[in-house]
């Protein structure tokens, strides 16, 4: 029986649904949650990501305030840009839209983030605080798939082996801690991995994120295991597909998040939850 899809356009709906609602309740109080975005450049596939985020605020309620800056833009003045931010009681979330040109160093802009605003999750503190299970804002990519995992009853991992292949800041460190957070014994590796299907097919949960289409094929999966694909890419014919050989693995998996309409959806759904925690906690 092929596998079952966990649908992250549904899933991403009925939470920002309840985004919404909470975002009227705060206007009620005076307050609408806020989300400052910074695009430096045009990068094409930068301006599609920041055109889908703020139509996302838009439609849950939460004020979106895009700012575009030419790529010559020096790194003095987005730090200063992103202190009068910080500073900003109507601004609750700030996000720097990378890549950054080549002038400006990205994690000194990220570490000028303030750690309350930071609703990307990718300021040291943030990490700092998931590495210790400490309160701070979660990498929207791996919450969101942590949401759909709880979206099909496995919230507690106790006794569940999961595998992240791909060991990034982004994606993959945090995706190892959210799993260990929520009791599963998990091993990190990549797609240079040796005998990368011997691991995976002792996994009960596989997260893909690797960026490189083909990863997990049906002969490294577990019967019956849950199947994240976090990849983007494109296959011969152009057309959009992860990191795993999704007709392949459904035959095998008992789960699996399809590309498009996976994790996609829910890694924006996850930055305005972020932006409407930060706004609460202020209120």
């Amino acid at each position: 029986m092929p596998a079952q899809l966990i649908d992250g356009k549904a899933l991403s709906l009925r939470l920002r649904a309840d985004i919404a609602r909470r975002a009227a309740v705060l206007a009620k109080r005076g307050t609408t949650p806020g989300l400052a975005v910074i695009l430096v450049g045009d990068n094409p596939a930068s301006q599609v990501y920041v055109r889908n985020k703020v139509k996302a605020c838009e439609d849950a309620g939460i004020r979106s305030v895009l700012e575009r800056y030419d790529a010559d833009l020096t790194e003095a003045a987005l730090l200063a840009r992103v202190a009068a931010l910080n500073a900003d009681p109507t601004v609750h979330g700030i996000l720097v839209q990378l890549p950054l040109p080549a002038q400006i160093d990205s994690h000194k802009v990220i570490g000028a983030i303030s750690p309350a605003k930071d609703v990307d999750g990718f300021h040291v503190a943030s990490a700092g605080a998931l590495m210790v299970g400490a309160n701070g804002f979660k990498p929207c990519t791996p919450y969101g798939c942590m949401q759909m995992l709880a979206s099909i009853g496995m919230q507690d991992l106790r006794g569940k082996h999961a595998v992240v292949i791909g060991r990034s800041n982004i994606v993959g460190k945090p995706m190892a801690l959210m799993l260990l957070a929520a009791n599963a014994t998990v091993t990190v590796c990549h797609s240079g991995t040796a005998d990368l299907g011997a691991l995976t097919r002792q996994a009960d949960i596989v997260v893909a994120a690797v960026g490189k289409a083909g990863v997990l094929t049906a002969d490294m999966v577990k019967p019956g295991a849950v199947v994240i694909d976090v990849g983007m890419n494109r296959d011969a014919a152009g057309r959009l597909c992860g990191d795993v050989d999704f007709d392949g693995v459904r035959q095998v998996a008992g789960w699996i998040t399809p590309v498009p309409g996976g994790v996609g959806p829910m890694t924006i759904t996850m930055l305005l939850m972020n932006t409407l925690q930060s706004a609460e906690q202020r209120t």
